[in-house]
Order: C-alpha cells, then structure tokens, then sequence
C-alpha cells in the first residue's frame, strides 16, 4: 500500500487549458484535472474505460453523439472507445479513472 500526497506530484497540462496529476496502478490511472473555464477537450476516443467524476465546477460533455451539462456530484461512464469532447463552461476540479493503466499518461 502506498500513501500519496496528491500536492506532492507534477501536475502537467496536457490539452491548453487542462492540467492534471496522475496516479498509475498495475491496472488502472486515476487522473485529477484542474480544468480553466472556456478551456476545450477535441472530440477523441481511447480503447480505455473512463469513469469521470466532477467534484467542482459545470463541465458540457458529448459522449457519442449525446450532450448534457455535469456538475459536481455527476458521474459519466464512457465506455472503451467512445467519441467524445467537452468543454468547461467554470472552473473544474475533476476525476478520471482509466482501465487500463493509460501509458501515453506516464
């Protein structure tokens, strides 16, 4: 077991406007966002499951073909290789988890 200070890792931005840490398991990576207000995900698709909870903020996210607006306390399950996009209509503190581990994060 490995006890992790989130404050104590690099935080990397890796679409403008989208900066986060990650956390990598064996078989998963946990990914938290600070997200700029106005800032923009592209529509991409990855073979990985994404489980994306919004802790802060109001974020309008598509995934494959279908719009809502999430706030804190919603959860979105994207499934592996869905299309989606989204963008952060606030601020946004949010959490990702991947299956499997995202490399291209490492």
């Amino acid at each position: 077991m490995s006890f992790i200070k989130l404050s104590d890792i690099e935080e990397r931005e890796i679409v403008k406007g989208f900066r986060a840490r990650f956390v990598h398991t064996d078989r998963m990576t946990s990914a938290y966002w600070q997200i700029a207000a106005d800032s923009v995900l592209p529509e991409h698709s990855h073979p990985h499951e994404q489980v994306s909870t919004i802790i802060r903020g109001r974020f309008e996210m598509t995934v494959d073909g279908q719009t809502r607006t999430i706030e804190a306390g919603d959860i979105v399950v994207i499934p592996s290789g869905a299309m989606h996009r989204g963008r952060a209509l606030t601020d946004c503190f949010i959490l990702d988890v991947f299956s499997p581990v995202r490399e291209d994060y490492r």
